[in-house]
């Protein structure tokens, strides 16, 4: 539906100035979508919190940390009190940061975090990816290290590796945060 509205309609060379301003998806079309893997109850189930606001923060300075400061800046936060760290949308496999490396470093923090306070604790994974057979990868590789939470920049990724990791997280129990990397670029005048 989005594919003929949006980009046919706007691929009209004779259509100057056009803008989509309402859009009205039909009741029968929204029911074949399953909606998001998880809601707000589960992540409270998964974390044991109930009766507060969940409390996080990205994780900064988001470039130029070693897979190990990284991993051992989120330890100080979930020790100190947070229930959750998050990579910021530009972490992703850099040179001086192995995607494998901050997974473990992060995984090995919520772990020790959890031994120390007696709480539940959770990193977002950036398990976004140049193709969608890494990013179920790094999904895999996230369960396996029993973190329970990844996260996908949703436009970065593109509609459909986003459904396909929605689908995996759904089968397989974890839970999955969508980033809105590029969201103001679509929705400015």
């Amino acid at each position: 539906m989005f594919t003929s509205i949006v980009s046919n309609v706007f691929g009209f060379k004779s259509l100057r100035a056009l803008r989509l301003e309402d859009l009205r998806i039909p009741p029968t079309y929204s029911k074949t979508f399953q909606g998001p893997p998880h809601g707000i109850q589960a992540e409270r189930d998964k974390l044991n919190k109930y009766g507060r606001p969940l409390l996080g923060c990205t994780i900064k300075p988001k470039l130029g940390l070693s897979a190990k400061n990284y991993g051992r800046a989120c330890y100080e936060c979930l020790r100190g009190g947070l229930d959750f760290t998050k990579d910021d949308e530009n972490v992703n496999s850099q040179l001086f940061m192995r995607r494998r490396d901050r997974f473990a470093f992060c995984a090995e923090a919520i772990y020790k975090s959890q031994a120390d306070t007696g709480e539940i604790k959770g990193h977002y994974l950036n398990a976004t990816a140049g193709t969608c057979e890494e990013m179920i990868k790094r999904a895999v590789f996230a369960r396996e290290l029993a973190v329970p939470i990844v996260m996908h920049d949703y436009l970065t990724g593109g509609f459909t590796a986003n459904t396909t990791l929605a689908h995996y997280c759904r089968d397989n129990g974890l839970l999955l945060h969508i980033y809105r990397a590029m969201h103001a670029v679509i929705c400015s005048y």
